[in-house]
C-alpha cells in the first residue's frame, strides 16, 4: 500500500475526524481533529505500519484560532512510505502524548513544551529540555521578542548586544586580504 492509499484508508476509517488532506510533490499530509489525533496515530502505527516517528514539531499561528498546530512526521521501514499528520491546538489546550506509542516522542514533546509551551497530557516526564528550570518564557512563540527578554541572571542570559569586537571568531574588516583578516592571524606566533 502506498501513502495515497493509506490516506484513503484513514478517510474511510475516521471519516469526519479527517479535516483535509494535501498531496504536494509526492508527500501526503492529513489534517485531523485534536480529539482524534492519538487514535489516528495509533492506527498509523499498528495498522498502517508506521513504525518510526521521525519528528514532532509545532507551529505558532499567532493571530489565528486555534493558535498552535502540532506536526507529526511518520515513516514505515517495511513499506518506505512517509506521512505527515497535523492537528490544530488552542493556546490553553493540551495534546495527548504519543510517547507510549513511540519512544522517540519523549524528547520531541519535551522540546515542544520547552520552546512553545504546549502541554502533553500523560507524558511521563514533561520538563524543560533546553532552557533552565524556572525560565518563564517560551522562546519559539512569535510574540517572544528577537532580542530576548530581560533576565535577573545577566551572567547566564543577557539581553544586551553580544560583545563581538576583537573576539576570537571575528574577522578584521580592515585587513588587506582574507588571510590577514582571520582571527588567528592576530595572535603572535610562539
Amino acid at each position: 500500500m502506498n501513502a495515497a492509499e493509506m490516506v484513503t484508508a484513514l478517510k474511510q476509517k475516521f471519516g469526519e475526524a479527517m479535516l483535509s488532506t494535501v498531496e504536494f510533490r509526492g508527500e501526503h499530509t492529513v489534517n485531523v481533529t485534536l480529539a482524534s489525533l492519538k487514535q489516528i496515530l495509533r492506527y498509523g502505527r499498528d495498522e498502517l505500519r508506521f513504525d518510526y516517528l521521525v519528528d514532532v514539531s509545532s507551529l505558532d499561528n499567532l493571530g489565528e484560532e486555534p493558535r498552535f498546530e502540532m506536526v507529526y512526521e511518520l515513516y514505515g521501514y517495511s513499506h518506505n512510505q512517509h506521512l505527515r499528520v497535523k492537528a490544530k491546538v488552542a493556546q490553553d489546550a493540551s495534546v495527548p502524548t504519543v510517547s507510549d506509542l513511540w519512544a522517540t516522542a519523549d524528547w520531541h514533546e519535551r522540546e515542544v513544551y520547552d520552546m512553545m509551551g504546549i502541554d502533553f497530557e500523560g507524558h511521563p516526564d514533561l520538563r524543560r529540555i533546553l532552557m533552565w528550570d524556572g525560565f518563564p518564557f517560551f522562546p519559539l512563540r512569535k510574540d517572544f521578542p528577537l532580542e530576548g527578554k530581560s533576565s535577573d541572571m545577566p551572567d547566564v542570559a543577557f539581553s544586551g548586544v553580544a560583545p563581538m569586537a576583537d573576539g576570537p571568531f571575528v574577522t578584521s574588516p580592515g585587513a588587506r586580504d582574507s588571510v590577514n583578516g582571520e582571527p588567528r592571524s592576530r595572535k603572535p606566533l610562539n
